[in-house]
């Protein structure tokens, strides 16, 4: 979550704020992974972060280093599954801020940057707090991109989704399953009920402000 959500923030504010050539077919691009299969996610992904790969490549040429069957790039895939999840809230957030607001501030004398900051971005909090917590659950839930392209190495690249799956390919694995589903479900619930909880004390801040 924290390497998406800058990304996330800053395709929402282009996508919302900024009129530019192809902007549907960027769009269209950043929301594929929400219709693509995820094993073609994964396979893409493989390709792009392979020693072959324009990524991967560069990685080891300039860092000696590579994300393949490595929680890095578990984390990656994760990433890029919840990415257009996290876009889509932030951006919806971004496009409901009176813009007359920040008109008024650059009135008051205010630049670009602290008009973004003192009123942009704390009218948007609910939704980045939003787009937080669905980019989250989005990861906890990710399956086939992540196998498909860092495999399921126990104590590296396994995830909770990856464990309940060995689990339930044991044949005394019905206990193991049980525990994993249930902090599977108390994570997910947790998220939701910390993300109604801080939008809602967010807004109680804004309509002080």
């Amino acid at each position: 979550m924290a390497g998406a959500l800058p990304v996330a923030f800053a395709l929402a504010w282009l996508l919302a704020r900024v009129r530019f050539p192809g902007k549907v077919i960027v769009d269209a691009i950043v929301h594929l992974p929400l219709v693509l299969p995820p094993v073609v996610t994964g396979w893409a992904l493989l390709l792009l972060f392979a020693p072959s790969g324009p990524l991967g490549h560069w990685l080891l040429a300039w860092f000696g280093a590579s994300v393949l069957f490595k929680w890095t790039g578990a984390a990656i895939a994760s990433a890029v599954m919840a990415l257009p999840l996290m876009v889509r809230a932030i951006r919806l957030s971004i496009e409901a801020v009176d813009r007359r607001l920040e008109s008024a501030a650059r009135t008051l004398g205010a630049g670009p940057w602290r008009a973004f900051r003192d009123v942009t971005l704390p009218l948007s909090l609910p939704g980045v707090l939003a787009a937080l917590v669905l980019g989250f659950a989005r990861s906890v839930g990710e399956f086939g991109a992540t196998i498909t392209f860092v495999s399921n190495v126990p104590g590296e690249t396994q995830t909770l989704p990856l464990a309940i799956y060995a689990a339930m390919q044991t044949p005394d694995g019905d206990a193991t399953v049980l525990r994993l589903a249930g902090i599977a479900v108390a994570l997910s619930l947790g998220a939701l009920i910390a993300s109604e909880a801080l939008a809602r004390r967010a807004g109680r801040g804004l309509h002080v402000f």
